[in-house]
Order: C-alpha cells, then sequence, then structure tokens
C-alpha cells in the first residue's frame, strides 16, 4: 500500500523518490564535473602579464598620456583653475601639516640619528598631501610646469594658456595654503612645538642661490612623482609612484614653492622672527625660479626629446 493512514505518502515510498531524484541528478551532472575535473589551470604568468600591462603605460603611452592631460588644463577656464588651485593649496598645506606635527617633533631623534628623522619626515605628510591633489584632479602650479609644458612643446597649447595654468594655479595655492596656515594657527595644535619657527628661519636663511637650486632638485622630483602617477593606471599605483620621489624631497632637505606657502607663513604666525618681505624675496622667488626650471626643463623638455617633438630631426 502507497499510503497511509491519512492518504500521505509512506516513509518507504518518500525514501525510494529521493534515492532516485539523486541519483538521476548525479547522471546528469557528473560529465560536467568531469570536464571541469580535467580542465587545466591557466598559468600564473598568463593571468599576471595582461593585469599588468592594463595597469602601467609603456613610456611612450605615457607621455602621450601626459600631454593629453596638459591639453585638458591649458584649456581649462581661469575660475575653475583657481578653485582646484585653492584646494590643492590646502591639500599640500596638510601634508606640511603632518610633516611638522610627526617629523618635526623628533628633536631625540634628530640629534641620534638625523637620517632616520628626516626619512620620518619625508614618509609622513607631504605624499599624502599630493595624492589627494592628484586622485581629486586639484590644480597644483609645480606639476602644472611640466604637464602643461608638455602641451605646448608637442604645439598642442600657446603660451598664453601656459601662462594662465601657472599664474592662476599659483594664485589659487598661495590663498589656499595661506588660508590652511592661518586656521591651523589658530586651532593652536602646534603652539607647544618649536618646529614651523624653526623651519621658517631656517628656510629664510638660505642665499638666492642655494634656495634655487634645491627648487630645481625638488620640483625635478614632484614632477617625475606626478608623470609616473599618470601612467598608473589604478590607485595603488599612483601612490607607490607619488610615495618615494615625495618623501624623498623632504627627506633631502630640498625646497617646494607650494609647501612653503604653508609651512613659512605658519612660523611666521607662530612668531618666528621672519617677515613676509623675507619669505617672498628670499625664500619663495628663488625657489619657484628653480621649481619651474625642474618641471618645464628637466620633465617635460626632457621627455619631450624622449617621445615627443623635441627629439625628432628638424626638417631640412
Amino acid at each position: 500500500d502507497q499510503k497511509g493512514k491519512h492518504g500521505s505518502a509512506s516513509p518507504l515510498w518518500s525514501s525510494h523518490l529521493y534515492s532516485v531524484t539523486m541519483l538521476s541528478l548525479a547522471l546528469i551532472t557528473a560529465p560536467g564535473l568531469a570536464l571541469v575535473a580535467r580542465a587545466p589551470a591557466p598559468a600564473l604568468s598568463a593571468v599576471r602579464a595582461p593585469n599588468l600591462a592594463m595597469q602601467l603605460a609603456t613610456p611612450p603611452e605615457g607621455y602621450d598620456g601626459a600631454v593629453a592631460a596638459g591639453i585638458k588644463k591649458a584649456n581649462m577656464d581661469a575660475g575653475k583653475i583657481f578653485g582646484l588651485g585653492l584646494m590643492s593649496g590646502a591639500h599640500i598645506g596638510f601634508g606640511a601639516f603632518l610633516m611638522l606635527t610627526v617629523g618635526g617633533q623628533c628633536p631625540g631623534l634628530a640629534a641620534t640619528n638625523p637620517g632616520l628623522q628626516k626619512i620620518v619626515a619625508g614618509a609622513f605628510g607631504l605624499p599624502f598631501g599630493l595624492m589627494m591633489t592628484l586622485v581629486t584632479g586639484a590644480e597644483l602650479f609645480t606639476g602644472n610646469t611640466a604637464m602643461v609644458t608638455t602641451a605646448v612643446a608637442e604645439g598642442k597649447a600657446d603660451g598664453g594658456q601656459l601662462a594662465k595654468s601657472w599664474l592662476v594655479s599659483y594664485a589659487g595655492n598661495f590663498l589656499g595654503s595661506v588660508g590652511l596656515a592661518a586656521l591651523v594657527a589658530a586651532g593652536g595644535t602646534l603652539a607647544a612645538s618649536g618646529a614651523p619657527v624653526a623651519t621658517a628661519v631656517a628656510k629664510t636663511s638660505l642665499s638666492f642661490k642655494q634656495a634655487f637650486v634645491r627648487g630645481i632638485l625638488c620640483n625635478w622630483l614632484v614632477c617625475m612623482a606626478v608623470y609616473m602617477a599618470s601612467m598608473a593606471k589604478d590607485l595603488p599605483g599612483k601612490i607607490v609612484a607619488i610615495w618615494f620621489p615625495i618623501s624623498a624631497f623632504i627627506a633631502l632637505g630640498l625646497e617646494h614653492s607650494v609647501a612653503n606657502m604653508f609651512i613659512v607663513p605658519l612660523g611666521i604666525l607662530s612668531g618666528a622672527a621672519v617677515t613676509w618681505k623675507a619669505f617672498l624675496l628670499k625664500n619663495l622667488l628663488p625657489v619657484t625660479l628653480g621649481n619651474i626650471v625642474g618641471g618645464a626643463a628637466l620633465v617635460a623638455g626632457a621627455y619631450s626629446f624622449a617621445y615627443g617633438k623635441l627629439g625628432k630631426p628638424v626638417p631640412a
């Protein structure tokens, strides 16, 4: 009898039905499972190689990408450049703020192991400031000395557009950096630290020649960071491209005009015996000129020679 008292299926019949169902499923899926089991796994190198190619442009492609970025910056409206310049000035200011807070407050380490203290100062601060600028598309004067110059070198932008990009982003960076310095001074988080005062005095004590040459070397590294980051197609790649050159320029004691727009005013607002005139003429002017040479000649000019018009033979 297949039914129980109440007309429901008996346990024995249910058991047979379950067994038949499972056997049918096994017969249907077994061939597919066998094929999956026999399919060879792809070689690890075959998986990695395309991914690496997708994540990093080749050097010629990277230069073309830098030119494209320079064209976009050259065509940008002046008001937009200024607004994005304000943001970038604040970004770099935050990086310098962190640098002074961490690396600038290690007097014991500076006395016993000055090299390690410089590495600490470089690793914590300015790299994250540049990350914020590049990831969000803000306008940084020092980076524009290279990127927009590549567009000019390739005949894709003119001198007027170059001047607009440089001057307007510089003005935005200055106001953004000085404004953040005023907020930090008002907040008093570094009031008990001598780092802002000591750093402002040291930077305005350089000779014109020293500040100029340190500006050249600094923006050579900064623009290499910007240039290499533009070649990376994912965020981790951009971070690596930024981190090492930026931490290096701090550890090496070089001079960045936009970072100094925050550092020296913060020192002045914190009581440093430095005048605004001394800051502008003894530090900011020579450092800015050096930064222009480093970005425009040693990065934009060099790579245009390698991959662009400057390296092509002049027609007879």
